[in-house]
């Protein structure tokens, strides 16, 4: 069965939400640092999908991302002063110290992305799930020191039980469903948590695999901020743009990456936040309103 997550509560009728300053839109950008595994274990979905291993050209295509491409996307963002909020496999800062390194001086906000981009947690059991999510809160405290304050799953892969194992281990947010424009109350076992948007259209590795290019991709990132920006009156809306340092990285790509951030924030109602910020926002002015409503439909 369905597990009984979200309550439906079309966004035309729910409380209002503002953000900061009466802005209309709070951008986030999430850059996707990952690590891929040259050998990784068997799994229900092959990791690689050119067989047999190792696959060299989708191994050393995501690793230029991390040697190459996630310089050249650092560059953009400290252009346009952009605090990001990376979607993090935790191995990168084990691998990568020059990595974490920058990230940290740039006060980067972190969305845990699970250890591994070719661990997937379809098939596994509640306990090996909790053991994973266990790592990966363990690793980011043993490194920096501080909690992790959002989740998305490696690969997206999640389970019936993710929610609830994320809000046990204390998470604020959560970011496996991509199913509206503004933060939602997800029901779990241990009360409610936060859904902030997350995007799968305005995201380079699903456009990719489409054969969506650079200038297009900047073009759907300006429609689509257009748009909300139109929609939002009083009652703001989230926008995620989301990049992988191996695609929007690359030579003919990034310039197109600059022009729409420099479109989009040149716009007066832009809040640029952070996945904590936005989650932070939300939980403090609005969530015992929406919990409220969703309670009386």
């Amino acid at each position: 069965m369905e597990p009984d997550r979200l309550v439906y509560s079309p966004i035309v009728s729910r409380p209002i939400i503002r953000w900061p300053g009466n802005k209309k839109v709070a951008l986030w950008v999430v850059p996707n640092i990952e690590h891929y595994e040259y050998l990784p274990a068997k799994q229900s979905r092959n990791a690689w999908p050119r067989m047999p291993h190792p696959d060299v050209m989708g191994y050393g295509h995501r690793d230029y991302g991390n040697r190459v491409g996630l310089w050249r996307l650092m560059d953009v963002m400290d252009k346009h002063a952009i605090r990001c909020t990376m979607s993090l496999n935790m191995a990168v800062y084990e691998h990568y110290p020059e990595i974490m390194e920058a990230c940290e001086a740039r006060r980067w906000d972190v969305l845990c992305h699970g250890i591994y981009n070719t661990r997937y947690h379809w098939d596994m059991t509640e306990a090996q799930e909790r053991e994973q999510i266990a790592d990966a809160v363990a690793t980011w405290k043993r490194l920096t020191g501080r909690t992790l304050p959002g989740w998305f799953s490696p690969a997206s892969s999640f389970t019936l039980n993710t929610p609830d194992l994320i809000k046990e281990f204390g998470f604020k947010y959560f970011c496996d469903w991509y199913h509206d424009d503004q933060p939602t109350p997800m029901k779990t076992r241990a009360g409610p948590l936060v859904s902030v948007p997350y995007e799968m259209d305005i995201n380079d590795a699903v456009g990719y695999r489409w054969q969506i290019e650079g200038e297009e991709f900047a073009q759907m990132m300006i429609d689509h901020f257009d748009c909300l920006a139109s929609d939002a009156g009083d009652h703001g809306r989230v926008m995620c743009v989301a990049i992988h340092p191996y695609i929007m990285g690359q030579p003919h790509r990034v310039k197109h990456l600059d022009r729409a951030l420099t479109r989009i924030l040149s716009h007066s109602d832009v809040w640029q936040a952070t996945g904590e910020d936005i989650a932070d926002w939300y939980i403090a002015n609005y969530l015992d309103a929406a919990l409220k409503h969703e309670a009386s439909l």
